[in-house]
């Protein structure tokens, strides 16, 4: 059983995995992306709530950490939205309004951060769409 420490951390890490397979959906990962990621979870994500690691950073920054672990490891972009998906589900009641809207729009603005959508990041929204619906 996690602590609630541990559940809003695991949160934002598999946000973090979701926003990876946003980006490397297409097999690449830019810049870009990852700066659009960046910008929101400072001007965006911070303000949703107050919840913080062990060493009293903003939880939402697992986001950052995660995605950035993941495009070094260059991790497969379908297993991590698989494992992404398999959470959701099991912790629907974490998924808020309000958070799945911030979630939309930080997985679009990934999307479009490089030259618009490219095919392959629409497939992912797509499923993404589908899930949360």
């Amino acid at each position: 059983m996690y602590t609630s420490e541990e559940k809003h951390l695991l949160f934002y890490q598999k946000l973090g995995e979701l926003f990876y397979s946003i980006a490397a959906s297409d097999k690449v990962v830019r810049k870009s992306e990852y700066d659009s990621l960046k910008q929101l979870v400072k001007t965006e994500w911070t303000t949703i709530d107050d919840y913080k690691d062990a060493f009293k950073t903003d939880a939402v920054y697992q986001m950052e950490i995660v995605f950035e672990w993941f495009n070094y490891e260059q991790m497969d972009a379908d297993q991590c939205f698989q494992d992404f998906s398999e959470y959701y589900k099991e912790n629907a009641s974490q998924f808020t309004p309000e958070r799945k809207r911030l979630i939309w729009k930080t997985a679009n603005k990934i999307a479009a951060a490089f030259s618009g959508k490219n095919k392959s990041e629409v497939i992912m929204l797509s499923r993404l769409r589908l899930l949360m619906q």
